[in-house]
C-alpha cells in the first residue's frame, strides 16, 4: 500500500514547507479606581507618550500583534473605567481575561483599598485563587506626595495574597514595559517578544459587547494620530 502524502518522508534537495507559526493570544484587563493612571500605563506601553491632562476613559480594547520567523503573538488589553457602571460586563470580562493589572496611586490610600475589593471580586467570578495578579503602584515619581508606604503594599501583596507588585510612573515611563511582562509572565510563562515588529488596533466601545469582540475587526498599523482617551 502507498504512503499518504501526509506520511511520506522528506526528499533529498526538495525544500518542506514552513512549520506554521507559534500562536499564542493573552487577554490583560486594567481595573482600579479612577484617576490612577491605567490609561496613562497604557498609553506610555502603546505609544511611549504621556498626557497630562486628565481625561475620563469609558472602555478602550487595543490589540497588539507581535510577529517574528517563528512566533505570532497577540495581546489584548482592555482599558477599563473606574465608575464600574456596568457590573455584569465587567463579570463577563472578568472571565474571558487571563490576567490582570490592578492600579492604585501611591499617593491615594483609598485606591489602595478598591484594590483589595477588585481583587476580591476577581478572585470570586474566576473561582481560582491562583488567578494571574499584578498589583500596580503607580505615581511613584510623585514622591513627596506618597501615602501608600512601600513596605506595607509589598507585606499586603506579596506575602499575604502571593501576586506580585509593580510600582510604576507612566509619566517618566519607571517599570512600565517590567510591568506588562510581569503580567505576560504570569500568564502561561509567556515572554514579550523583543524586536520584534509590531501592528497595533485601537477601538473604542461605550459598552463592550464582550472582551472578544475585538477579534472581528481588521488589523490596521500603528500610526501617531491613534489616540487613547
Amino acid at each position: 500500500m502507498r504512503d499518504s502524502p501526509t506520511s511520506s518522508p522528506a526528499v533529498s534537495g526538495v525544500e518542506m514547507p514552513p512549520a506554521e507559526k507559534q500562536k499564542t493570544t493573552v487577554r490583560l484587563v486594567f481595573f482600579g479606581a479612577a484617576g490612577v493612571g491605567k490609561t496613562a500605563l497604557i498609553q506610555r506601553f502603546l505609544q511611549d507618550r504621556f498626557e497630562h491632562r486628565y481625561k475620563r476613559t469609558v472602555e478602550e480594547l487595543h490589540s497588539v500583534e507581535y510577529e517574528s520567523h517563528d512566533t505570532h503573538m497577540r495581546m489584548e488589553i482592555m482599558d477599563t473605567s473606574g465608575s464600574y457602571s456596568f457590573p455584569a460586563m465587567r463579570k463577563l470580562c472578568i472571565r474571558h481575561s487571563d490576567a490582570f493589572a490592578l492600579v492604585y496611586s501611591v499617593c491615594d490610600p483609598e485606591s489602595f483599598e478598591e484594590v483589595r475589593r477588585l481583587r476580591e471580586e476577581i478572585l470570586e467570578v474566576k473561582e481560582d485563587k491562583l488567578t494571574p495578579i499584578t498589583v500596580v503602584g503607580n505615581k511613584v515619581d510623585l514622591e513627596k506626595e506618597r501615602q501608600v508606604r512601600t513596605e506595607d503594599s509589598v507585606s499586603t501583596v506579596e506575602l499575604d495574597w502571593n501576586s506580585s507588585l509593580v510600582e510604576t510612573s507612566a509619566k517618566s515611563g519607571l517599570n512600565v514595559t517590567g510591568l506588562f511582562e510581569e503580567l505576560l509572565q504570569r500568564v502561561h510563562k509567556v515572554q514579550l517578544p523583543s524586536g520584534l515588529s509590531v501592528v497595533l488596533q485601537h477601538r473604542r466601545d461605550t459598552i463592550p459587547k464582550d472582551c472578544t469582540a475585538l477579534q472581528r475587526k481588521p488589523l490596521v498599523k500603528k500610526t501617531n494620530s491613534c489616540t487613547v482617551s
